[in-house]
Formats: C-alpha cells, sequence, structure tokens
C-alpha cells in the first residue's frame, strides 16, 4: 500500500518584513496565495526511511535527513512512538530553490502521507504544530488557498478570495538562499527604522473581490530589493514581462523566482511566451490561483 499527497506551490503577493528578532528571525506580515504548481509526495512501507526524487532539477534536492520531507517523517514517527520506516518519492514540478516553497510543500506532503499510511490520525493543529516545529512556510504549504501568516509566517489566518488569479512564473538560471537573502536585508536596512510589518488592506479586499488591477496596484514584496542586490539579473526578467504586459511583476518570496500578474488566462500565455522570446529566464510555467492545500489523491 502507499498513500500519494498533491501540494501547491505558493506565492507571496504582499511580504512585509519587520526587523531581525534576537532570535535571528524577523516578524513578516505575508500573505501567501497557492498556485497551481504542483509536487507530489507518495509514502510507501520501507525497512528505513528512504528519499528518492524525480522531475526538474531533482538533482539539487538532498536525499538525506536534512530533506524536509525526511525531517517531517521523523517528527510525526516521534511524536507516536514509530520508527519513521518510509521511502518517500518526491514528484518535482515546483521550481527547486526559487521562493515558492518547495520545500515546504514537500514536508507538508510527507506529514499527511505518513499520517495517512500510518493511520495516526494526528489532529490538524498537531499537524500544523509539527509543520510550524519544520519551517516558516510549511503550516501554509498544508492548508493551501490564501492566508495571512504573521509571526515569522507560521501563524495563519485564511483569507477570502472572489476568483481566480492568473500567474506566469519566469524561473531563473540558479537558486538562491532564502538566510542569504534575509541577511542582505539585514544588511541594505542597517541604520535605518524598518516599520512593523502590517498586511495592506486594499491587497486583502482586492483578494476578496478578485480584483486582478487592484491586487495589481497593491503587492510587494520587501525581500525585493535584497534578492535583486543578490540576483540583479532578475531586473530584466521583471522589465521584459511588465513589457508584455503583467499587470504587476514582482520577486517571488526571497526569489529567485519571478512572479507575473496577469488579466486572464490568455494574457498569462502571452507573457509566458514573451519571457521564453526575452532570454531572460530558464522557463516560464503558467498557473492560476488560489489551489487548495495538501490533498491525498
Amino acid at each position: 500500500m502507499s498513500v500519494t499527497v498533491r501540494v501547491p506551490a505558493k506565492v507571496n503577493v504582499q511580504l512585509a518584513v519587520g526587523g531581525a528578532r534576537p532570535d535571528g528571525f524577523h516578524d513578516l506580515a505575508n500573505v501567501f496565495l497557492a498556485v497551481g504548481l504542483y509536487d507530489e509526495v507518495t509514502a510507501t512501507p520501507a525497512d528505513e526511511l528512504r528519499i528518492t526524487c524525480e522531475g526538474p532539477d531533482a538533482g539539487q534536492v538532498p536525499l538525506d535527513r536534512t530533506n524536509l520531507a525526511a525531517r517531517a517523517a521523523i517528527a510525526l514517527a516521534e511524536r507516536h512512538g514509530l520508527a519513521p520506516d518510509v521511502h518517500l518519492h518526491i514528484a518535482k514540478d515546483i521550481p527547486v530553490a526559487g521562493g515558492m516553497a518547495g520545500g515546504s510543500a514537500d514536508a507538508a506532503g510527507a506529514l499527511l502521507a505518513c499520517d495517512t499510511l500510518w493511520g495516526t490520525n494526528t489532529s490538524r493543529d498537531e499537524l500544523l504544530e509539527i509543520c510550524a516545529e519544520l519551517g516558516s512556510d510549511v503550516p501554509f504549504s498544508l492548508v493551501g488557498g490564501a492566508a495571512l501568516g504573521t509571526g515569522r509566517g507560521e501563524r495563519l489566518r485564511a483569507l477570502e478570495v472572489g476568483g481566480t488569479f492568473h500567474w506566469v512564473f519566469a524561473v531563473a538560471d540558479g537558486g538562491l538562499s532564502t538566510p542569504a537573502v534575509y541577511g542582505e536585508f539585514d544588511r541594505l536596512s542597517e541604520g535605518v527604522r524598518v516599520p512593523e510589518p502590517v498586511a495592506s488592506q486594499e491587497l486583502l479586499d482586492a483578494l476578496a473581490k478578485g480584483d486582478a488591477a487592484a491586487l495589481a496596484a497593491a503587492v510587494s514584496n520587501d525581500l525585493q530589493p535584497a534578492a535583486l542586490s543578490l540576483f540583479p539579473s532578475l531586473t530584466g526578467t521583471l522589465d521584459a514581462g511588465r513589457a508584455a504586459g503583467a499587470l504587476a511583476a514582482l520577486v517571488s518570496g526571497s526569489g529567485p523566482t519571478t512572479a507575473f500578474l496577469t488579466r486572464d488566462a490568455g494574457g498569462a500565455q502571452a507573457v509566458a511566451q514573451a519571457l521564453l522570446a526575452s532570454g531572460t529566464c530558464r522557463t516560464a510555467r503558467v498557473a492560476p490561483s488560489p489551489a487548495p492545500g495538501a490533498t491525498v489523491l
């Protein structure tokens, strides 16, 4: 018997970042939107914990116990006094190290797959607690849809979305490390008073109405200057997407994937083709949002 769970990528339509806390983390107002690009995590009984991976950039995914999916299986097994004897196979379609929470998605997928496989019937609250221990983006990967994340992003409040938003994601050559981007954010904001992060009411209203133009006017990412400082060529990708008619262009999370909001599905196809033709990205993917969270197939 095996259990397969499908988990979505995310885009941050707002990422407001506070100053560094004593623990090194930053307080956030992080508006997550799950998008229709998915990884699938399959859990099968095994003699010991084993990770395998296939798909684009699978070679960049660690196959040892540092993998977030492995850590999720270990954390769940420890909760229930079990040995984490499971083979986790990850079918990757979310860009790796691209600021779209692919690793977090795999952790949430592994958690739900193992809970189902082992019949441990862990409560939703307990699953979310384990998710938060694994990483700031993991709880959202479990719940999907749209949510406001506060604290370091792990405390979630579900948000209403009144329609479908159409996105294009331009995948860069190379990755960016999230800690490096936050380090650059701290360097750039040295000596500057960093305001408390607050969710934009205009943005929340635009999501609730399903109004793409209003959402485009309100999107923001406080990590974008840091990502562009470390990966200057992303400016060319952002410019190419805007020139092709995207309503909004921004770095997704800590990057280096860039996200483009379009008016409709046809607009998304046109922007994706223009981005590919521009030579400023490795590939361009079209995806609608919102998307459901981790789901057993």
